[in-house]
């Protein structure tokens, strides 16, 4: 038997014993929670983007909650500016304790999206909100603002950093960003591999989407998979700009 064929098959009996476990677990009222391996944790995704000499003096973080997700990013880009929009007003003791506690930070409290205005927002979940363009029961409205109208009031210096967590909601937010995409440097995008609403767009979409724009994957972390039958749910998907020096290596060492 060869070593190939044996390591197959003792990765596929691994995989089955864990997923009877699981099963056997979740029959006793029990919920497993996978412990991402620290190679594809956030922070290790923002480090490599560091190390690979990513050039950003103003990170857009948008979904940014209390701004849990700019403070990782200090770790490696201490130095830039950071506006933080978010829509959910209970985040807003956070985002200024946040503002008051780091110097170059800002927050707007409104929903991201493709015009100035009101859009409408899904906010009983902290950390699940959403927006839509229509109301429905059991949104609110709320203030709209778009990346590229926040970016050129405030004056915010290129190159940029875009940070997505708006579960499927994406698309009208990039449009709304197109002046600042021309100048920016890396998309650190939630992605999904489930149609999550209409006009939402799976993980290979957002591929397919971003390539005109002049970006490609470039690396991911934090993938999540669905606990009822451990398909592929979701990662999060770091883009950089195409005509970067290692997309024209195609070796591997």
């Amino acid at each position: 038997m060869s070593q190939p064929t044996t390591n197959a098959r003792l990765t596929a009996f691994r995989a089955l014993a864990a997923r009877r476990i699981n099963q056997a677990l979740h029959r006793l009222g029990y919920r497993v929670t996978r412990t991402t391996p620290a190679e594809t944790a956030m922070e290790s995704g923002l480090r490599r983007s560091a190390e690979r000499g990513t050039r950003v003096k103003t990170f857009i973080d948008v979904g940014a909650s209390n701004g849990s997700w700019s403070e990782i990013a200090r770790k490696f880009f201490g130095d830039a500016n950071y506006l933080l929009i978010e829509a959910n007003g209970v985040h807003e003791e956070g985002l200024r304790a946040f503002k008051q506690r780091v110097p170059n930070v800002d927050y707007v409290l409104a929903a991201a999206g493709d015009r100035v205005g009101t859009l409408h927002f899904w906010g009983e979940a902290p950390l699940g909100g959403v927006a839509s363009t229509t109301p429905e029961e059991g949104t609110i409205a709320v203030p709209a603002t778009t990346i590229d109208h926040e970016v050129a009031t405030r004056g915010l210096p290129p190159p940029y950093a875009i940070k997505l967590d708006t579960h499927g909601f994406e698309v009208p937010i990039l449009e709304g960003a197109r002046a600042t995409l021309a100048q920016t440097n890396l998309l650190v995008i939630e992605v999904y591999n489930f149609t999550l609403m209409p006009g939402a767009l799976r993980f290979q979409e957002m591929c397919d989407y971003l390539a005109p724009l002049g970006f490609s994957p470039i690396d991911l972390c934090d993938p999540m998979y669905r606990p009822k039958d451990g398909a592929f749910w979701q990662c999060d998907l770091f883009f950089a700009r195409s005509d970067r020096p290692e997309f024209a290596d195609n070796t591997y060492a």
